[in-house]
């Protein structure tokens, strides 16, 4: 292939990994301990779905599965997909013994597109390998997710990124017949947005658009700011890129500044974001940052949600702005969120402790003789509806793990328990 013809391809395309070696930032599953490469060694690849930021390798992991396993491997973008190709696909796949079917952005696809999908995947005709930038549990259908394996691939560090410029400077046959020297990186990881895609081809760009200076190329911030114009034209109207930007409206919110707030809200909304994208995240920060100190948030998150999916644009931006200035001015806890965190590490530490046998279920007449279920005070049979009594395994005895925030509302949870537990909590 001539070096002219070559170069009509992307950069990013050139120099996509082939190897699982050649794989940056994802070494807990590509890595020698990596569960995907365990999975390619033994020859057993279940439907997966592959769920991480853009630009961070999932496509081409799919390929290299695909290529490892030796078998005929379909691609289908959920965008311009639909019911029928999907089923053209499956019916070609049922004369082979096993074929791999990769959709990119499933979670694009609604519930009778991913229905379609079920009977072959449950039958073994096909093997799904699904790719989103969106939490599968809220994108993918229950009955799919149930028989796929979900792998969460890392967003790339910034070593990761200079890495890949770096070995393209040196692997592409058309970068490296030229002097290139790169003065700074700030301005090339900022418009790519960690997307590794965004950022080989952006600086493919900037290469070709710069002046020789003595045969030389330099790649500074101000070359790629002109190249890119402005941030805008980085912007991706699908949904896909706006991690800098959620983040500074979440941030916001959580830091009850309800101005920055609806600036940030403005900026996704003027960039085409998916009014469910930021109505999933308000819901999230509902019970992560305000919880019970004011347990509305969630009802009205919740309802903002729904209504969004009702409503749709340009209605949606009212009922998003509504929400996100509520969630904004809004007292905040974490106190529930610190609880479930602090639990989940007291389980990993602690094990599996025995259920004390006053609070376990007895059902039959041997588990009653054995004293399961004895000695359990029915809490409403007291006074206040509060009979005193131990609920934790006797290795972890008067353990705090919700400490109420500070706020009105857990305020009086902190009296009451206090007057409850007396000293047994230390609240």
């Amino acid at each position: 292939m001539s070096n002219h013809t070559t170069s009509n391809i992307p950069l990013a395309e050139r120099v996509r990994p082939k190897r699982l070696e050649e794989i940056v930032g994802q070494e807990h599953l590509t890595g020698e301990k990596g569960v995907i490469r365990r999975m390619l060694l033994q020859g057993v690849v279940p439907s997966i779905i592959l769920w991480g930021p853009p630009g961070v390798g999932k496509t081409t992991l799919a390929q290299m599965i695909a290529e490892y396993v030796k078998v005929p491997f379909y691609t289908l973008s959920a965008i311009s997909a639909g019911v029928k190709e999907v089923r053209e696909i499956i019916a070609r796949a049922s004369s082979h013994s096993r074929t791999i079917l990769f959709i990119d952005e499933i979670h694009r696809f609604n519930k009778s597109q991913q229905d379609a999908l079920l009977g072959a995947v449950e039958k073994g005709v096909i093997t799904l390998i699904g790719a989103t930038t969106e939490n599968p549990s809220f994108e993918v259908n229950a009955a799919l997710l149930s028989r796929c394996q979900v792998y969460i691939l890392k967003s790339l560090a910034i070593e990761s990124l200079q890495k890949l410029v770096l070995d393209a400077l040196e692997k592409d046959t058309v970068l490296s017949g030229k002097i290139i020297e790169i003065s700074e990186y700030d301005a090339l990881l900022y418009f790519s947005g960690g997307d590794a895609r965004k950022l080989l081809n952006l600086f493919e760009i900037s290469v070709n658009s710069a002046e020789e200076d003595k045969g030389k190329i330099i790649v500074s911030n101000r070359l790629v700011e002109q190249v890119a114009q402005n941030k805008q034209a980085f912007y991706d109207k699908s949904g896909e890129q706006h991690y800098d930007i959620i983040s500074a409206f979440i941030k916001s919110m959580r830091g009850s500044d309800p101005n920055a707030t609806v600036y940030w809200l403005a900026r996704m909304i003027e960039g085409g974001e998916d009014a469910k994208f930021i109505a999933r995240r308000m819901l999230i920060l509902a019970s992560e940052d305000i919880g019970n100190a004011n347990p509305t948030a969630l009802v009205l998150a919740t309802n903002c949600f729904q209504s969004v999916n009702m409503v749709g644009y340009p209605e949606a931006e009212i009922i998003l702005s509504q929400t996100a200035v509520y969630l904004a001015a809004s007292p905040k806890s974490n106190a529930s969120y610190r609880a479930i965190k602090k639990a989940k590490a007291l389980v990993k530490e602690t094990g599996d402790l025995q259920v004390p046998l006053s609070l376990r279920n007895a059902p039959t007449q041997l588990m009653k003789k054995q004293g399961y279920g004895k000695g359990y005070k029915y809490a409403h049979d007291y006074e206040g509806n509060f009979a005193e009594q131990e609920f934790l395994p006797k290795e972890i005895i008067g353990t705090q793990l919700y400490e109420p925030g500070n706020n009105p509302r857990e305020a009086s949870f902190r009296e009451r328990l206090k007057k409850l537990w007396k000293g047994k909590y230390k609240y």
